[in-house]
């Protein structure tokens, strides 16, 4: 799987502090699912050099979750401070101020916000508000579902919409947005570091 630091060739440790780079305030990696955008989010923040907080906002309620969850955690490795928060991103936010912030996903924020039915544009304005107000430099992953066919059913197309709106959102308030495919990323606003 490509990573950011796979650019710069394998880097341990050491190396990563020599090459160490910083991050915009705000950068937003989309794709689609099983793009590479959480491994290439993964490489931007490790190859910053500074400690690292990882927001994670799925919520394992079967077997198939929690095996995602655990690859993901496994794939990260034990240098991350983790965060579980599936609703209220605050908090989560706020802890990692002054190093940097790793939020995976918006995708799955606004599906467990959405299944429970909570005011969709109240829920949106509390996300963005906390991005807004984060002091570290954030990373922000989220699925780009607007590339399928449209969905069959009432609940996949609001959920289409909403995903839609936040992406846009997201990526108006960034000041680096990537688009990563097949792995690849394609830098749609902004400079990578």
């Amino acid at each position: 799987m490509w990573s950011f630091c796979n650019s710069y060739g394998a880097m341990n440790g050491t190396d990563q502090k020599k090459m160490s780079f910083s991050l915009p305030a705000r950068t937003l990696v989309l794709g689609g699912a099983s793009s590479g955008k959480s491994a290439f989010a993964e490489g931007l923040v490790t190859a910053t050099g500074r400690s690292r907080h990882y927001i994670a906002t799925a919520q394992a309620f079967d077997d198939e979750m929690r095996a995602k969850i655990a690859d993901h955690q496994a794939q990260r490795g034990p240098d991350w401070i983790t965060h579980e928060a599936p609703f209220d991103l605050s908090a989560a936010l706020v802890a990692g101020a002054g190093e940097v912030v790793l939020l995976d996903c918006a995708t799955l924020w606004l599906s467990n916000a959405l299944l429970a039915d909570q005011d969709m544009a109240a829920a949106q304005g509390t996300f963005l508000a906390a991005v807004r107000t984060c002091t570290a430099p954030l990373v922000i992953v989220s699925n780009e579902v607007g590339h399928g066919v449209v969905p069959d059913h009432k609940l996949g197309r609001v959920f289409r919409g909403a995903q839609g709106r936040l992406n846009q959102a997201l990526a108006a308030d960034c000041d680096l947005v990537v688009f990563v495919t097949a792995g690849l990323p394609q830098v749609l606003k902004g400079q990578l570091p």
